[in-house]
């Protein structure tokens, strides 16, 4: 069960999303959300992106950019507050909450520096990390993706840019006989014990072997959730990613686990042409782990 659920607090408008599909995963198991705001330095900022630069302008300037940057990093720490304490209170979350106690529960937490190294750090402790896109469909901080994917060993939701209304009456699979395909289902385990139904979908491309894996997958799952079953769908010419993202709609999925897929570098096994496209185009939450 996730029992431990790291959410960032950004100030950002992708937090509403966020911050409701993190509690629909904690209301599952009277999980603790542990909001997490990283306050950057604004000194330590404007050195790095002046490090190879002349500010050209004397002290002056250099002052006045700081208390820009510090203005900005107010305004996003008050709207990430403020947003936080209208959840807890609309949702009566205990707080800091108590391990003993079968209810939701959540904690606020402030740390300064990296924004990519925290996250790691805090990630690790996690059960699960829960990150948000942008109405566009893009990861919002493709850096911060990459080290809670990559560096944390914890399975990350990413949450849809509206709210979802359900997380567990549909999980679809996107299957591949792929070790990353496994972590994502083995991360995903909570969500498939507690969905209606589960359906593995693998996309035909002319190979027996994948076809008796997916065969595997559903006998290994219905241990888990007997309601598990297995479409293969035929590309008939399409690109595969929009043959599944038409099959997840056609059966109302709530929910799509998957793992990461490329041909060259660890950024791009993350950010490959399927998974970019299905980050982008997808409307439901998606579970991925490295």
């Amino acid at each position: 069960m996730f029992k431990y659920i790291l959410v960032p607090a950004t100030g950002a408008e992708t937090d509403a999303a966020v911050f409701a599909t993190a509690l629909a995963v904690a209301r599952l198991s009277a999980g603790h959300l542990a909001f997490l705001h990283v306050r950057s330095d604004a000194r330590e900022n404007l050195l790095a992106m002046t490090s190879s630069a002349d500010m050209g302008g004397g002290g002056g300037d250099y002052y006045r950019v700081i208390e820009t940057l510090e203005q900005i990093e107010a305004e996003s720490r008050a709207k990430a507050i403020q947003a936080f304490r209208e959840l807890c209170d609309k949702e009566q979350l205990t707080i800091p909450g108590d391990p003993s106690l079968c209810r939701p529960s959540a904690d606020w937490t402030e740390a300064t520096g990296q924004k990519v190294l925290l996250m790691a750090e805090y990630g690790r402790a996690a059960d699960l990390i829960v990150l948000g896109r942008a109405s566009d469909g893009t990861v919002t901080e493709r850096d911060v993706f990459e080290a809670s994917l990559l560096q944390t060993g914890r399975p990350v939701l990413i949450a849809p840019p509206s709210a979802p209304s359900q997380l567990v009456d549909t999980v679809v699979i996107a299957w591949k006989d792929k070790a990353e395909a496994a972590r994502a289902v083995a991360a995903a385990r909570p969500f498939i014990e507690a969905a209606d139904r589960v359906i593995i979908f693998t996309v035909e491309e002319g190979v027996e072997l994948g076809e008796r894996s997916s065969d595997r997958l559903r006998n290994a799952l219905s241990w888990h959730n007997p309601n598990t079953s297995v479409q293969r769908l035929s590309p008939d010419g399409r690109a595969p990613v929009e043959v599944l993202l038409d099959a997840a709609r056609a059966v109302k999925a709530d929910l799509l686990v998957m793992g990461g897929y490329s041909h060259s570098r660890v950024r791009e096994v993350i950010f490959g042409g399927f998974t970019r496209h299905v980050l982008n185009r997808a409307d439901l939450p998606i579970l991925m782990a490295h």
